[in-house]
């Protein structure tokens, strides 16, 4: 990694800290002595001990759960990359402030909060609801430049970290990684391809549902991104700014708040992931925080994944974003939980063991 990582970023990296083995340890004897065979109750039962050596707590209250939505508009959509006009991310902004997307209706059901950042929106955007944090009224097109400078990239980092770090001082343990920006797989994809050495084919999918003519000018548009900018893989930052996205900036500080706040993070789908993958180059430890929701439809969110290092819990065949399937795992999260407090036990249910 480049040595030349801003004192800021540093003090979130230096801020997380290796899981609590003991509380690990514990969990698992607990688990172990539940009527049930070893290990039986597969991906729940590893939940359940990440969990507890994530907080440090062998039964950890995790009920206070929210998905973070930010929000930021894409230079690139210019290049036609989108089946979807720019003009509807505010436009879906304004629907997940009035409780309307699919994020919210998922969160509800799962009894999570739903935070909207507006924090690269191009357009005026004013709700009582909405957090405000625009850095700049959208990204630059990365097909003809950096999407943005190191200072903006840095700064879109700190306000995500400082909201998650608001949000677990009153409590809030599980976090959602949400997002909203028309034409942001485009720069996920790139970030991807900059960081583990992909080519556009393995990388570049249809996003919102592009036909193949569009599919082939998205991956060129890519290509060129590539090329103009020759972002530094060995400097995460460097890929961020000039490949990125406001939102995505603002996911990886999410990923670092939580981990420095040992809450759990659940990673949603692929432009997420790519917060993700930045998140985890920056800070290593980050990613015993994380837990993968969900394996998107979006080409390459496998590849995203596996450059992570994480094992995604389900496979709906989603492609939605917003956070969608990393609040449909909240639910795996809660039975996790369950199964440690309200099972029996081997002893207390006169069962034998051997």
């Amino acid at each position: 990694m480049s040595a030349n990582i801003p004192q800021k970023i540093q003090h979130m990296i230096q801020s997380i800290k290796p899981l609590d083995q003991e509380a690990m340890e514990d969990a698992q004897r607990r688990l172990d002595s539940l009527t049930k065979p070893p290990g039986s109750l597969g991906k729940l039962e590893a939940v359940a001990k990440q969990a507890a050596g994530i907080t440090g707590e062998g039964l950890p209250d995790l009920s206070r759960k929210a998905v973070i939505v930010m929000a930021g508009d894409h230079g690139v959509c210019e290049e036609g990359i989108s089946a979807f006009p720019a003009e509807v991310t505010p436009q879906m902004v304004l629907n997940f402030l009035g409780g309307g997307a699919a994020v919210n209706v998922l969160a509800r059901h799962a009894g999570a909060d739903v935070v909207c950042v507006d924090i690269g929106v191009n357009a005026d955007l004013a709700h009582p609801n909405l957090v405000s944090r625009k850095v700049r009224k959208g990204t630059s097109n990365i097909a003809r430049g950096a999407a943005m400078s190191r200072e903006e990239a840095v700064l879109a980092i700190q306000i995500g970290y400082d909201l998650v770090s608001e949000l677990a001082a009153n409590g809030t343990r599980v976090f959602a990684t949400g997002e909203m920006g028309i034409g942001n797989t485009t720069p996920s994809a790139a970030i991807l391809i900059a960081l583990a050495g992909l080519s556009p084919e393995q990388a570049v999918g249809r996003g919102t549902g592009i036909d193949d003519a569009r599919l082939i000018h998205k991956r060129s548009v890519i290509e060129r991104a590539l090329q103009v900018n020759a972002a530094d893989p060995a400097d995460p930052l460097d890929v961020l700014a000039k490949l990125g996205g406001l939102e995505i900036a603002g996911l990886v500080g999410v990923i670092l708040g939580a981990a420095a706040n040992r809450a759990v993070v659940v990673i949603d789908g692929f432009i997420s992931s790519a917060a993700a993958l930045v998140a985890s180059r920056l800070a290593p430890l980050s990613i015993h925080y994380m837990i993968a929701s969900h394996m998107s439809l979006e080409q390459g969110h496998t590849r995203m994944l596996e450059a992570v290092g994480l094992s995604p819990m389900i496979q709906m065949d989603m492609r939605l974003g917003e956070g969608t399937g990393a609040v449909l795992c909240f639910h795996f999260i809660d039975a996790a939980g369950k199964i440690m407090r309200e099972m029996a036990t081997f002893e207390s249910a006169g069962v034998s063991q051997s």
